[in-house]
């Protein structure tokens, strides 16, 4: 966006405002200046009044002026075309130097002497105007015969390129960067107030009707004027010329000009365009879809609005009778509308989609004050509506809680008044609270936290009061951080104990699953696009996968492949709960010196070995699960903290030819059961325990599992701990076999004597006695 010094001044008054200063403050609102530059002219450049003008009498494209430079008249030859078509010029007097060195002297232009040089906006380091001469009039101020160019601050101007940032579309106009400055700098914004000199007395309804049809969303005024000429002035050209505007015709300046200045999107059309057959002007605005609004004329369509204008339809210069328009349509709805569509686009199209001025009676009226000043014009009375009911979204604002955002005091009257500065309404709830209405042209604007931005950039982020940082954590302990520790706790005691972390899909081969009784996901849960044909149904276990990786490995010559995955599975109507699944094929090591190069294979006792170092103590009890890939004979349920959690297992001999892999045990336990749960502390005793030994005999179909059921029935505090150490079974002994249990006796009172130790070894003889018949060896 580019503004200049004297444009902005005719909205706010910046007399007392240096170039430093709007520098500095537009980068501390948010308005970061990409360039500034102050426009110098030479001194000795001066307004100069052509008192006559004739050919050269040597040269045809030359003229000769006598032009009154205020001291006295100077004979100037010139080749411009149209310094016949001017009385005020720009004049670079002998002795000037123009950018570029070039220094003004006195010269003969095939001969005829020639005391100056009559200006062309380039040369004198302005933008360039088109061909020719500058023709200065009084739209910059009075022009005084001699007097410097430089002295017109209107001219001698400070152009100002701003990068605006995507939810600016507030600044794409004079107007709207003006009004940001006014609540930075404190100052009042200009009134805009105008009066029309001449008004025709036939109202526009007389003759001319707007139809709507559908639910139009953009709201649209008409003004219908009569013009006679069509006229321009210098500085309009000018400052099109200093903000890169272009306008092949006045009419179509004018209309940018004004749009450049308000904000408003202004178009021009021809009034025939919408004449019916009894020559009256009929116009049609049609919501074609939400965010496309038609504007048709005998259902030909001459605009689309906010994106384009047919050519055909545009008013020109020539154009003797003009409708004017002027639209706003939100622009969130605009940009979705038309990212579904091919529609051209002109370029208004970008200053409707950042968001352009709602206020399209400023827009109309200031193009109208431009038009009186420039042209013959004649303003029929009235207008032609279309106003769409829109609710301005509000925002309830504390100061306290802005404060809080912003990190300093910031009182409830600041905050108004930059606010209402800004354009927001403002309504009083309590002392410290205020309900902010957002008004359209900030559409950008939603939450407290933007309205603690607009607080911050404008109070100048250099002025925030510098604060130490304070940290405080507050306690985020809970389930889900515990649930994290114990899963972190287990991978590394998994990786630990010599597992290898394998990650999969939580997808599976429903094929497999159901070929190992597996539940699967019901037929309208399944999946409807598989990421691939052999990853079809969401998982309920995870062993497939697992021994899916076991496959691939052996393939790659891996004769030790211990995996373990953390993961979810699925029940038949996908709830999800989490396991720990292990498997371990192979070899149990590695070949290496000390096994000779033949490592023994995984068994079930090293399997048991390596589960329990990863989920700590458990025991196992007789196998109730039943699925396919557990081995009649070598299996068992997994008990921790005296539920059972998971089954460990010898894979089955049939699944394990069919993965074509060696020996492998697999265990999958619900993580849930395994997650620690809150252990009282327990004394520990500081008297020396003993182990002692007994080997009875029982029943040969009596396992060990049932003996130790009865065992921990005993109540006797000194019994600490029970294990089996040998089991022995031989034709000896014949229906029966040999159980050798070791136990650990400590006091928590004394050191242990040796009727304490036979009291104890007694009680445990006499429960085997009578519960398990078993006998002393």
């Amino acid at each position: 966006m580019i503004v200049t010094r004297s444009w902005l001044n005719e909205f706010i008054d910046l007399s007392k405002v240096t170039n430093e200063t709007l520098y500095e403050t537009f980068n501390a609102i948010g308005l970061e200046v990409d360039s500034i530059n102050q426009i110098e002219i030479e001194s000795k450049v001066v307004v100069g009044k052509i008192l006559s003008c004739e050919k050269h009498p040597d040269a045809d494209k030359l003229n000769v002026c006598q032009i009154d430079v205020g001291t006295e008249t100077k004979q100037i030859v010139c080749g411009a075309a149209n310094v016949v078509d001017a009385e005020y010029v720009a004049v670079a007097t002998v002795g000037a130097v123009l950018p570029g060195d070039f220094a003004i002297k006195d010269a003969k232009l095939r001969g005829v002497e020639s005391a100056g040089m009559v200006c062309a906006s380039s040369e004198l380091g302005l933008p360039e105007m088109g061909k020719g001469i500058m023709i200065l009039d009084e739209s910059i101020g009075e022009l005084e015969v001699g007097r410097e160019l430089n002295s017109y601050d209107k001219v001698a101007d400070t152009i100002i390129e701003l990068e605006l940032t995507a939810n600016r579309g507030d600044c794409l106009s004079v107007y709207g960067v003006a009004r940001d400055l006014s609540s930075a700098l404190d100052i009042e914004m200009k009134p805009f107030d105008y009066k029309e000199v001449e008004k025709m007395k036939i109202g526009i309804a007389r003759d001319a009707s707007l139809q709507t049809e559908g639910s139009i969303d953009a709201d649209l005024h008409y003004k219908r004027a009569k013009i006679d000429t069509m006229e321009s002035n210098f500085l309009l050209s000018l400052r099109l010329a200093m903000v890169s505007v272009e306008g092949s015709e006045k009419l179509e300046s004018m209309l940018a000009y004004a749009t450049h200045a308000t904000g408003v999107i202004l178009r021009a059309y021809k009034s025939e365009s919408f004449y019916n057959e009894e020559g009256k002007i009929l116009l049609t605005s049609l919501a074609k879809a939400e965010g496309i609004v038609e504007v048709k004329a005998k259902d030909d369509l001459l605009s689309v609005v906010g994106m384009y204008q047919n050519s055909e339809a545009k008013a020109n210069d020539k154009s003797q009778e003009v409708l004017f328009e002027a639209s706003y349509i939100n622009p969130d709805t605009l940009v979705e509308a038309v990212a579904n569509t091919s529609l051209s686009k002109d370029d208004l199209y970008y200053k409707t989609s950042r968001g352009s001025n709602p206020d399209l009676k400023f827009g109309l009226n200031f193009l109208a004050q431009l038009l009186h000043n420039n042209t013959e014009i004649h303003c029929y009375e009235g207008s032609l509506n279309v106003d769409v009911e829109r609710e301005n979204h509000t925002v309830i604002v504390s100061s306290d809680e802005i404060s809080s955002i912003v990190g300093m005091e910031i009182e409830i009257n600041k905050i108004v008044t930059i606010l209402h500065k800004l354009g927001f309404g403002i309504s009083t709830i309590d002392h410290n609270v205020i309900s902010v209405t957002v008004p359209l042209f900030r559409h950008d604007i939603k939450h407290i936290q933007d309205i603690a931005e607009e607080i911050v950039r404008i109070i100048g982020i250099n002025n925030i009061e510098a604060k130490p940082f304070v940290f405080a954590e507050k306690a985020r302990l809970n389930s889900t951080t515990d649930r994290y520790k114990a899963k972190k706790s287990f991978r590394n005691r998994a990786v630990g104990a010599g597992f290898y972390e394998n990650i999969s899909y939580v997808f599976s081969d429903r094929v497999l699953l159901e070929k190992y009784g597996f539940s699967t996901v019901e037929e309208a849960l399944e999946l409807t696009n598989p990421i691939a044909e052999e990853l079809n149904t969401l998982r309920s276990t995870v062993l497939v996968n697992l021994l899916n990786a076991v496959k691939r490995n052996v393939s790659y010559t891996k004769k030790s492949i211990p995996l373990f995955e953390i993961g979810a599975i699925f029940g038949s109507k996908r709830e999800q709960s989490e396991v720990i699944s292990f498997v371990f094929s192979g070899h149990i090591s590695n070949e290496n010196i000390c096994n000779a190069g033949k490592p023994q294979m995984v068994d079930f006792a090293t399997f048991t070995q390596k589960i329990g170092a990863v989920i700590g103590a458990f025991e196992l009890v007789p196998c109730r699960d039943t699925n396919g890939l557990i081995h009649p004979y070598q299996s068992a349920d997994i008990v921790a903290n005296g539920k059972v959690c998971g089954f460990m297992s010898k894979l089955h001999p049939t699944v394990q030819e069919e993965f074509s892999i060696p020996d492998t045990f697999i265990a999958e336990l619900d993580f849930d059961a395994l997650l620690p749960t809150h252990i009282n502390a327990k004394p520990i005793s500081k008297f020396q325990g003993v182990y002692k030994d007994l080997s009875v005999v029982i029943d040969k179909s009596l396992n060990y599992y049932e003996v130790a059921k009865v065992l921990k029935c005993i109540e006797n505090d000194m019994l600490k701990d029970i294990y089996p150490v040998d089991i022995y079974e031989d034709e000896k002994l014949g229906d029966q076999k040999s159980l050798t249990i070791r136990f650990f006796i400590q006091s928590m009172e004394k050191t242990l004597e040796e009727d304490d130790i036979e009291t104890v070894m007694s009680q445990i003889m006499t429960t085997l006695e009578l519960e398990c018949q078993a006998q002393l060896r």
